[in-house]
């Protein structure tokens, strides 16, 4: 999936172990993510500073660093924590649940993108989302695509697909902006040059909004095609 990095660094907050400490300063990492988790819900991901996350907790920013190493640390365990605030529920493990189960995962990922609209836009993208809350929803996917017939590479091609297809769709949604008079001078250019782009300007290329639609007929593609190739025991 990504680049093996060389040598013993391990960048991932989940992946290194805690300091020891001599006494507790009056921080917690879960006060830490509330704050940062409220910031960059107000202010955006590229607001976000190690000073300015300390001013909003009232402390000093070298305190933080007795819980967080870096801004990444901070962004990868508020991405967790949103992951957790409507967790998707496993079924009782019937193979004939796998498409309801799969799309309850999606859904919970995309609530949360969407709730939080700086998340769409942090690549995990820059390295693997391994927090708890994603890793049970990850849980949840792999186990119901392996119940119903998935192993080895197409398990792993159907994990990504729709992982692809929510986090792709989301963060779209979240990022794109566009304003009803670019949207207007933008389909008359279009259609002013049909000519050369015939299929936009008849199907109203910049008037294709339905986010929700969308999303749900492109996973109902999706789950079509994968109960196609699936095999069950």
């Amino acid at each position: 999936m990504g680049k093996t990095g060389a040598g013993n660094d391990v960048r991932s907050v989940w992946l290194r172990p805690r300091r020891d400490r001599r006494g507790e300063p009056p921080l917690t990492p879960s006060r830490i993510v509330r704050a940062a988790i409220a910031l960059l819900d107000e202010e955006g991901i590229d607001r976000l500073t190690m000073r300015r996350l300390a001013e909003r907790l009232d402390v000093v920013a070298p305190s933080l660093y007795w819980h967080v190493d870096t801004k990444d640390d901070v962004i990868d365990l508020a991405v967790d924590a949103i992951f957790g605030e409507a967790p998707p529920k496993a079924s009782a493990g019937r193979a004939e649940d796998w498409r309801e189960d799969v799309t309850a995962v999606l859904a919970s990922w995309r609530g949360a993108l969407l709730r939080h609209p700086w998340a769409a836009a942090v690549p995990a993208r820059r390295r693997p989302t391994i927090g708890p809350n994603f890793l049970a929803g990850m849980e949840i996917l792999q186990a119901t695509l392996t119940r119903c017939g998935f192993t080895g590479e197409g398990l792993s091609a159907a994990t990504w697909v729709l992982y692809n297809h929510v986090m792709g769709a989301a963060s779209s949604q979240a990022a794109l902006t566009i304003t009803e008079e670019e949207r207007r001078l933008g389909q008359e250019h279009l259609n002013a040059s049909g000519d050369r782009y015939p299929t936009l300007a008849a199907n109203g290329y910049l008037y294709e909004d339905d986010w929700e639609g969308s999303y749900r007929t492109g996973l109902a593609y999706l789950l079509d095609g994968l109960a196609a190739q699936r095999r069950p025991a």
